[in-house]
């Protein structure tokens, strides 16, 4: 156990060449960073959980009531143990061929086992006040605890939260986040590390806050916020973050030190931060074409859009059939009376002229 500790705190893989791992305990101040510091991250995760727990339940539901959100009435679904044994063990989407298989075994026609997945996948869709609940060197420390609990937080609650569009790449978001802060403080790259989640902190707040006002149906604010957000991430993820902090760890450091496994490592970090950026910012940027030639902001294309955006509208277009259907059958039934009525009456007639002309010949 103790060889495995000596290789892997070699300090040729943490630190610059020159630097030993004493030059940092020489360092003045009353804290230095220490790798055992990052145990305290799991506390603060859990207690970032309790927390959270507590403030969906407490304070976000309640005001989601007091600001209008309302949730959908989802359709129930009909009993079907078939249906429901494929639906959780083999796929929540089935194939043409799986569906076919499906309407020999439960008696339903196609279009009737289409409809019960997607009303069923309905179900399982979080409602709208579930998503609106969505929720110096000390300095430094508790800074970095703090985000290290917040994001080990996000990770250990990804298999309860809500599945969004962008689910992998959040994981790889999570995950490059946490290795970063870690490696970052047990190298002592503390002010650059600093700087990474100052620019991550400054438009996730806006982006929360316009999702917490368009479940509200605050359209308007949403909107404003939406713009503000945009600006804000389009400036601080591809400006600032690879033209001052990639540009200094990635080409300015080695003016400095030569490049080591760690600058390898927590480049590569930086730039997969990076391509996660893009790949936001083009979602972003095609809803912003929405918003400024169509005239409209229906989703959030960045986090927020479910994995089926449109079985909403494939539930609402279900209930307008259903409604049309019942009132061209209450037309139908209102017509086929009226056709049977007459019906009965032309017989009643056709049934007295027989009597008429049978009576004189009876006479």
């Amino acid at each position: 156990m103790e060889i495995h500790c000596q290789w892997l705190w070699k300090q040729e893989y943490w630190l610059p060449p020159g630097i030993r791992w004493e030059d940092l305990e020489k360092m003045e101040g009353s804290r230095r960073p220490l790798p055992r510091d990052l145990l305290l991250a799991l506390p603060l995760a859990l207690g970032f959980i309790m927390l959270r727990y507590a403030f969906e339940r407490r304070v976000a539901f309640p005001l989601s009531r007091v600001l209008g959100v309302k949730d959908q009435v989802r359709l129930k679904v009909a009993p079907a143990s078939n249906l429901e044994a494929f639906y959780t063990k083999n796929s929540r989407q089935p194939t043409q061929n799986e569906i076919s298989s499906l309407v020999n075994q439960c008696n339903l026609t196609h279009r009737q086992v289409e409809t019960w997945f997607r009303n069923r996948r309905n179900l399982d869709r979080p409602s709208n006040s579930k998503k609106f609940c969505e929720p110096v060197q000390d300095a430094h420390y508790w800074y970095y605890m703090l985000e290290l609990g917040f994001y080990s937080s996000l990770l250990l609650c990804v298999s309860v939260d809500i599945k969004r569009k962008d689910f992998k790449e959040q994981i790889v978001h999570h995950f490059a986040t946490i290795f970063l802060l870690g490696f970052s403080y047990c190298s002592n790259y503390i002010r650059i590390g600093t700087l990474v989640m100052l620019v991550h902190d400054s438009s996730d707040f806006l982006l929360e806050s316009a999702k917490m006002f368009n479940y509200a149906g605050w359209k308007k604010t949403c909107d404003s916020l939406f713009v503000i957000f945009a600006a804000v991430f389009l400036v601080t993820r591809l400006v600032v973050f690879p033209s001052k902090i990639i540009y200094t760890t990635l080409v300015l450091s080695m003016e400095v030190f030569e490049p080591f496994m760690g600058y390898y490592f927590f480049n590569a970090l930086l730039l997969v931060l990076q391509t996660l950026h893009i790949y936001w910012a083009y979602l972003i940027l095609r809803m912003i074409y929405k918003f400024l030639f169509l005239g409209k902001l229906d989703k959030d294309e960045r986090s927020d859009v479910e994995s089926e955006p449109e079985e909403e509208e494939n539930e609402e277009e279900d209930e307008e059939d259903w409604s049309s259907w019942r009132k061209r059958k209450v037309v139908l039934d209102s017509r086929l009376a009226m056709l049977s009525s007459s019906c009965v009456l032309n017989n009643l007639t056709n049934q007295k002229a027989d009597a008429n002309r049978r009576l004189p010949k009876a006479r």
